[in-house]
């Protein structure tokens, strides 16, 4: 019979407190930070008494252990398909040990070790449940036999515990039209499959469908070479869920972001957590902040694959450097926000420049003499300040115009219509937007740089010391070719260079119900049909382009035409 020794089990070595030193590492498998334990319940233990100072004590000594492969297993006909899910967290169902773990393929549920003393172990002489896959090496393993099993068949499931992607794969992946089916027999399409919401999570779930249509974002996180030195759990989870996503062998049409929910909770501290509603325009300005900075990203020019894509970057506040995640809510500049970029440093794409205007008040002359009459003040003269700067952006914030206060004859609120080149005149440079803190102020936006894929966001909501408001006023806005140098004056193209500002709209989020409750949706497009989804959780279904328009948008992604390639 045929013997081998298992490749991923290292020598155990006898240290001088008797304490065995092991370990295995899988490219791409284990996530950098976790510490999985091997296969200890296999190796034998043989006291010994060692020499020097340490006679009279037994220590165990660990001896490495062949393990059988086989090629054909009696029991490959009882493992279930239906029942698996690896979307979940890798604990075990007894102990909620993350240390390796298996998974039985015939019920499904995660148990520990595969040892005699094993829950895995005791699992397969209770329900005569016999055949485990290591969740980490991708091993399967016979139990209690104990030997290993080395099937082809069995690859389809290794490719769904974790999908890989070839380079060519993925740089055909906006020219496929085939669909893909379950084993349920539904029918469903790579990369458009439906998100579970697990306790009022949608605004998580429209978020990363959103980014699923950034071309550079997703074949980034297709590969996971490409970050596989990255140390961020939150990395190695958006990864592992793109994945998921756009995998054409899947055993169900649907994904769950569960273990990706988790590393968001413990990334952001429990700012955005399962169980309780949040803004989706804070949801993605704090993650693609986050992504940039565990991916090593800097002020320099093309750091991280999101500064690639969004141009988010590191702007210089007086002496201190910071995110420009204060830039992502709209650009009401504060006392603390301004500052000054050399143009040497920096070369960025979708850049603002911002001319604030303010009275400057100068005291002429205090008197502080006792016997001064009353009713007379101090001189203080007025004087008009502008400062002009400029600054990288994200996201472009448009402001609403208010609804109307009476209703119309027939009882009944008008709900008003504005196009979106009205609301986008607010960074023409010549339309004067007021603020009032830190002071009053006059402020003109206009922009000089247009970055690959422009992010907008309708303030719709409103919050004062009551209550949150929202504003229903519907935006029209062109699904193709939209034209931004008609509407916002542009500066010229440098030489042999030409000017690109048309912009495709490839996602839409669309807000339904009560500010503060309510849900969110989303209309994504198929590049390799054109053809526009509606999605909202699991709900997945073909609508017109006509129907996008007609609905409540939140917030768009527009990609530059030509920017993709």
């Amino acid at each position: 019979m045929k013997r081998a020794r298992e490749d991923d089990e290292d020598e155990h070595l006898v240290q001088a407190d008797g304490v065995a030193t092991n370990g295995v590492h899988k490219e791409g498998a284990a996530l950098p930070g976790f510490s999985y334990a091997d296969e200890d319940e296999e190796d034998e233990h043989v006291t010994s008494e060692p020499k020097g100072s340490w006679t009279g004590s037994t220590l165990p000594v660990r001896r490495r252990q062949d393990t059988e492969v086989r090629r054909d297993c009696p029991y490959l006909d009882t493992v279930n398909r239906q029942v698996l899910d690896f979307d979940f967290e890798k604990f075990c169902s007894v102990s909620l040990s993350n240390l390796n773990v298996y998974a039985c393929l015939v019920c499904g549920k995660y148990f520990q070790g595969r040892g005699r003393n094993s829950h895995a172990y005791t699992h397969s002489l209770e329900a005569s449940h016999h055949v485990f896959i290591n969740l980490i090496t991708e091993k399967v393993y016979c139990l209690p036999d104990g030997y290993e099993v080395n099937d082809p068949s069995l690859d389809d499931i290794r490719h769904v515990l974790y999908p890989r992607f070839t380079r060519q794969q993925v740089e055909e992946l906006d020219r496929n039209k085939q669909w893909a089916r379950a084993l349920d027999g539904s029918d469903y399409l790579p990369g458009m499959v439906g998100l579970n919401n697990i306790k009022e999570t949608d605004f998580v779930n429209v978020t990363i469908q959103c980014l699923m249509r950034v071309t550079p974002l997703r074949d980034f996180f297709l590969i996971p070479e490409n970050y596989q030195m990255c140390k961020s759990v939150l990395v190695h989870r958006f990864g592992e869920l793109t994945r998921k996503i756009w995998h054409p062998r899947n055993f169900k049409g649907q994904v769950s972001p569960h273990e990706f929910l988790q590393a968001v909770m413990v990334a952001s501290k429990k700012r955005f957590r399962i169980g309780v509603q949040s803004d989706p325009v804070e949801f993605m300005s704090w993650f693609l902040n986050t992504l940039h900075a565990d991916l090593g990203g800097t002020k320099k020019p093309n750091s991280s694959v999101i500064y690639k894509c969004f141009q988010v970057t590191v702007i210089k506040f007086s002496s201190s450097w910071i995110k420009g995640e204060l830039l992502l809510q709209g650009f009401d500049l504060s006392e603390n926000q301004r500052f000054s970029i050399d143009s040497k440093d920096f070369h960025i794409q979708g850049e603002l420049e911002v001319t604030k205007e303010f009275q400057s008040k100068n005291l002429l002359d205090r008197k502080e003499d006792v016997d001064k009459p009353p009713g007379e003040e101090d001189k203080i003269s007025d004087s008009l300040e502008r400062e002009i700067s400029k600054m990288p952006f994200l996201m472009l914030g448009l402001d609403l115009p208010p609804p109307p206060l009476f209703k119309d004859v027939m009882e009944k609120n008008i709900i008003p219509q504005v196009p979106l080149f009205n609301i986008l005149k607010k960074f023409d440079g010549e339309s004067v937007t007021e603020v009032v803190r830190p002071q009053l102020a006059r402020m003109r936006y206009r922009v000089t740089r247009l970055p690959q894929y422009m992010i907008l966001h309708m303030r719709r909501f409103t919050k004062n010391n009551f209550f949150i408001e929202k504003n229903p006023t519907l935006v029209n806005f062109p699904v193709k070719n939209l034209e931004l140098k008609d509407y916002i004056p542009l500066p010229a193209p440098k030489r042999n260079e030409k000017l690109r500002s048309k912009y495709d709209l490839i996602a839409n989020i669309v807000h339904d119900g009560k500010p503060g409750e309510g849900s969110y949706r989303v209309f994504v497009q198929r590049k390799s049909e054109e053809i526009w989804y509606e999605m909202q959780d699991l709900h997945v279904a073909e609508t017109l382009p006509q129907m996008v328009a007609l609905s409540e948008a939140y917030m768009q992604i527009y990609e530059q035409q030509g920017g993709s390639q």
